[in-house]
């Protein structure tokens, strides 16, 4: 038995050899073919227009709530997940209504996006790779989705803005004051969440067809979809262009605007020194804050002991809006890292509550979610795992304030400042103690000239 079984062996791995072997043959010719196939400029070409972006598992772990949408799907990366399921009616009746309105028959919308279709798709990190459908079928599929999704937008921030959208019922779960209240919030919020992002191109050409003005929409639109994310955000420049998604508009309203011109940069110091410290402490090294006079990201300057930062507002989309446009820098090359950089610095600044309490009183920070203690918590948070480019916009502001708390002079007289000058009680305080050792000093010089010229005469 045993000789039989030896026997049999070798032949056994010969022919569980052989799949193995003309499987790295097919491996091997494919490498070959790609090298001599392949050119550098191939590869560009296969994320030249990526916008929309899956989140990495190493990002998502850290906080998966942020970068799920809530109520509505928008484009195809979360499209059909049961939780999300019950707004695709909406989304067709409100592809009805606009159709009524615009009196244009359905075909011409998805014409015009399928004269783009190849550009809509690109923007979408591996959609092609993941889906597993190809052809007219597929393609369909994806402009039926672009065209219902961008007319569902569009309907909604049109509602939202009280333009003439008036075809809704009055008791419409979505479109309507009540829905206005209760649901256009969560979906406001769902449209910052990078995964959920849908190409403002489409916006652009749905728009066109339905008012016969095929371009100059790009700044119409930009002002449309920042009016509905943030009301009372810096408008963008106009004539720069189309933006790439909602997300994309909101990070540049937020970099928008005049920046304080900063000194010349200081002598580059060690790695602790460019630690810079909470807000208290900076207080007590006597920096003093004072709100920036915009409202931009980019507006933090340090110059003759006063550090300007401009006003947040945070509120339960804080940390949702931030951690996506973190996110929207770090898989976009050539995004920046402007909005990474200010959340790194203002984790730095806000350690405790006592920091929140004191930035408050600056008008810099204004709490909407509660305690102190929850906005130094979520501060604290966003900037897990952050990575920052070696040549941060903020490196000069660190270093300046920095170099100023290091000056022993500049504690010592913070310390008298805010020890008697706190409040008028201790400056009257102050006052009566040098007024007091004034006229003792007067009083002894008297005694002493007295007792000379007493001495001088006898």
């Amino acid at each position: 038995m045993v000789p039989a079984v030896h026997a049999v062996q070798p032949v056994g791995d010969e022919m569980a050899s052989r799949p193995r072997v003309v499987e790295e043959s097919v491996w091997v010719a494919d490498v070959e073919k790609a090298l001599s196939d392949g050119h550098p400029s191939a590869e560009v070409a296969l994320w030249q227009w990526h916008s929309i972006y899956r989140v990495p598992t190493c990002i998502k772990d850290l906080n998966r709530k942020s970068y799920q949408p809530q109520v509505v799907s928008l484009g195809p990366f979360h499209h059909g997940e049961p939780h999300l399921l019950p707004m695709d009616l909406h989304k067709r009746r409100a592809l009805l209504h606009l159709l009524r309105r615009a009196r244009k028959p359905l075909p011409e919308f998805v014409a015009a996006l399928a004269g783009v279709a190849e550009k809509l798709e690109g923007a979408y990190q591996g959609l092609l790779v993941d889906d597993c459908h190809c052809g007219k079928e597929r393609r369909g599929r994806f402009l039926e989705l672009m065209v219902t999704d961008g007319c569902f937008l569009l309907e909604v921030m049109r509602t939202a803005s009280g333009l003439e959208v008036n075809d809704y019922a009055p008791n419409d779960p979505v479109f309507s004051t009540h829905g206005l209240l209760y649901t256009v919030p969560y979906i406001r919020r769902d449209m910052i969440i990078i995964e959920n992002q849908l190409p403002l191109l489409v916006l652009d050409k749905l728009l066109a067809v339905e008012t016969g003005n095929d371009g100059h929409n790009e700044d119409l639109i930009n002002r449309m979809v920042l009016r509905f994310l943030s009301p009372a955000a810096w408008p963008p420049a106009t004539g720069v262009g189309l933006a790439l998604h909602p997300l994309d508009i909101l990070r540049r309203s937020l970099l928008y605007g005049p920046t304080q011109v900063a000194p010349p940069a200081l002598p580059h110091h060690s790695a602790p020194d460019d630690i810079i410290r909470s807000a208290e402490e900076l207080y007590e090294a006597g920096i003093r804050f004072k709100r920036s006079q915009t409202s931009s990201l980019l507006d933090i300057s340090f110059r003759r002991g006063v550090l300007r930062l401009p006003a947040i507002v945070v509120d339960d989309t804080t940390e949702y809006m931030l951690l996506n446009l973190m996110a929207f820098e770090r898989l976009h090359a050539g995004a920046g890292n402007e909005v990474t950089a200010y959340v790194f610095f203002m984790d730095n600044i806000i350690d405790t509550a006592a920091d929140v309490a004191l930035l408050t009183c600056r008008r810099i920070v204004h709490n909407t979610v509660g305690s102190d203690k929850a906005v130094a918590k979520l501060f604290s948070g966003l900037s897990r795992d952050v990575v920052l480019e070696p040549h941060s916009p903020l490196d000069d502001v660190h270093r300046q304030v920095n170099a100023y708390c290091r000056k022993r002079w500049n504690r010592w007289r913070a310390n008298l400042v805010h020890t008697y000058f706190r409040s008028p009680w201790s400056f009257l305080s102050l006052a009566a103690a040098i007024f007091l050792l004034g006229m003792t000093i007067m009083q002894t010089v008297y005694t002493v000239l007295q007792f000379y010229q007493y001495a001088t005469t006898t």
